[in-house]
């Protein structure tokens, strides 16, 4: 693989959310949901990232001030996502690799879908590769359009749609890989939509395909990896969905959860092997439990916290030792 930056979208607002918290900064299972955004990266090789932000920028900014491999880029008017991309042209002018552009409010990113996109666009020498999914219901999602062969054609926003593209149920979950070189190019040559006054990076794909350069759209990622945060409910639906990873880790690493719906771990928890989670307990984000310990029922385990191992952790641990 190539030098490879990665350009993250973190500038929106929390409207739908009707919070006056920046959206990246709202919790996914104890971090914020940017964290989650930026590890993938990290673990996907990726070592120079910008995080475009706005909206109380100062306040993403402090949320992760410990953080020392990010770039700081404000986008001071909401223009768009591709005026976002525009933004980052002075911090990666002497950078000449490949590209990533991702969202800031999908923290159910894979690592291993970064890689093979970054891959998939290396080996084929592409302008843009980007990721597509397949949803059943695709309402609010840009579509992909292809041509009788199969090949990406471009991407029309949901609201720009005519009736039979709005049937088409492949989508776009705004995963980009780009030749840095010709994103820029080919962002000189986006015009401004006429209905929001914004700049779309979905338009790059059009300018490229009409300019002779080549694009894919290759690889598919899960429909449940492509759900963003726009709402509270959006929210709810990804936590539970990050926790089941969480747990699904856990178990796979020996650990024996009783009963998962019962359960709360947070991100970055540490559990040693043959320990058993008992239904009603809590553990909070980077606690580290030892191996072969007894949680719950009923545990509360702070954030951070360390419990050594065969340490036994409950509400009810005392009244339990009287009877035996």
């Amino acid at each position: 693989m190539s030098d490879v930056a990665a350009i993250v979208l973190a500038a929106g607002k929390s409207t739908r959310m009707k919070s006056d918290l920046p959206k990246v900064l709202h919790d996914v299972c104890g971090r914020p949901m940017l964290h989650f955004v930026l590890n993938a990266c990290r673990l996907a090789g990726i070592d120079k990232l910008c995080v475009v932000v706005g909206h109380q920028c100062d306040m993403v900014r402090s949320a992760f001030s410990g953080d020392h491999d990010i770039v700081w880029v404000d986008q001071t008017e909401q223009l768009g996502t591709g005026h976002a991309v525009m933004c980052c042209r002075d911090a990666l002018q002497r950078f000449a690799g490949t590209v990533l552009v991702i969202a800031g409010d999908m923290p159910l990113i894979r690592r291993e879908t970064l890689g093979e996109l970054i891959d998939a666009r290396e080996s084929r020498g592409d302008a843009a590769t980007i990721a597509t999914t397949v949803l059943d219901d695709p309402t609010g999602y840009g579509r992909i359009i292809r041509d009788g062969e199969g090949n990406l054609v471009g991407i029309v926003e949901h609201r720009d749609c005519d009736k039979e593209k709005r049937a088409i149920n492949e989508v776009n979950p705004s995963y980009y890989c780009f030749d840095s070189r010709k994103l820029f190019s080919a962002l000189d040559r986006v015009r401004v939509s006429e209905g929001k006054g914004e700049y779309y990076l979905t338009d790059v794909i059009q300018v490229q395909r009409k300019n002779g350069e080549s694009v894919s759209a290759h690889v598919q990622v899960p429909s449940e990896d492509a759900t963003g945060v726009n709402s509270r409910f959006d929210l709810a639906v990804v936590n539970r969905l990050m926790q089941d990873r969480i747990q699904r880790s856990l178990l796979d690493e020996g650990v024996t959860i009783v009963d998962p719906d019962t359960t709360w771990i947070e991100a970055d928890a540490a559990i040693g092997a043959d320990s058993i989670v008992f239904p009603f307990s809590f553990i909070g984000a980077g606690a580290t439990i030892g191996s072969e310990c007894r949680i719950g029922p009923h545990a509360n385990i702070a954030r951070d916290a360390v419990i050594q191992d065969q340490a036994t952790v409950g509400a009810d641990v005392a009244s339990a030792e009287v009877v035996r």
